[in-house]
């Protein structure tokens, strides 16, 4: 929100500061403890048989996709799943998911994880395929109603923003899909780690984040409860901006440029 974009600070919030990870608040990024080993010289003889070991022990690596959650951190992850070449080789092969800092990632971020820990792997594959089971059926074979199960999103911008839309009509927050999307498109471009460091917030030490480019006491005075305390989620960031635009000038649907 260039030029205006101080606008948004409300005028009964203290300012707050907070580098942001993967909804901790200010979690480091760990790097896993990588231990050096030394094998010594196998007797002549025994080398078939030392080669036969090592051929034995070697694991192939695995990819899997794994769903962030809070608290986590790539080293974290690359330690579980025993990612070759640990947390930077897993960054290297999300850097388009992730983005420029790999502190930041966000509860519902999809990583492709290269693992060698083949039970973690086979775990979490269970977990996520494991079949439904069917509804209980009363006497005279006529299904029972039960109760309705959790509403999944798609893990992009139309997921989010229709996310958001579901939790601001259970809060009585107004605005549209095409009035966040128009707006979103205008501040970050759907980029869900975008941060201004440049303008009149900025200089004052509160850079507008995420998709609808929040300051940090905006966000803490607008944030709906239910989402995560963190302006680079996704659907906590629009639904926080959508309550204050509701707020300042009835609706997200009637914000046309820097708010």
């Amino acid at each position: 929100m260039a030029g205006r974009g101080k606008h948004r600070r409300p005028r009964t919030n203290p300012l707050t500061r907070g580098i942001i990870a993967a909804g901790t608040g200010g979690a480091a990024l760990t790097l896993p403890l990588l231990g050096a080993t030394h094998a010594s010289a196998a007797e002549p003889q025994n080398a078939p048989a030392a080669a036969q070991s090592v051929q034995r022990a070697a694991q192939p690596a695995k990819s899997l996709t794994y769903t962030v959650v809070k608290g986590d951190s790539l080293a974290r992850i690359a330690a579980t799943y025993d990612v070759s070449g640990g947390w930077k080789q897993l960054y290297k092969d999300n850097r388009a998911a992730v983005g420029d800092n790999p502190k930041l990632i966000h509860p519902g971020l999809k990583l492709t994880v290269k693992a060698t820990k083949t039970d973690a792997a086979k775990k979490t594959a269970t977990k996520s395929s494991a079949p439904a089971k069917p509804a209980a059926k009363p006497a005279g074979g006529v299904a029972k109603a039960t109760q309705a199960s959790a509403k999944t999103y798609a893990n992009n911008l139309d997921g989010w923003i229709r996310e958001s839309l579901d939790i601001m009509a259970q809060k009585g927050i107004p605005g549209s899909y095409d009035g966040i999307h128009r707006n979103i498109m205008r501040e970050s471009s759907g980029n869900p780690q975008a941060i201004n460091n440049w303008d009149s917030n900025a200089a004052a030490g509160t850079p507008s984040k995420g998709l609808l480019q929040v300051i940090d006491p905006t966000f803490a005075a607008y944030h709906v409860a239910g989402t995560p305390f963190d302006p680079y989620d996704p659907v906590a960031n629009i639904t926080a901006a959508c309550n204050y635009a509701a707020d300042r000038y009835g609706s997200i649907d009637n914000v046309n440029g820097p708010y």
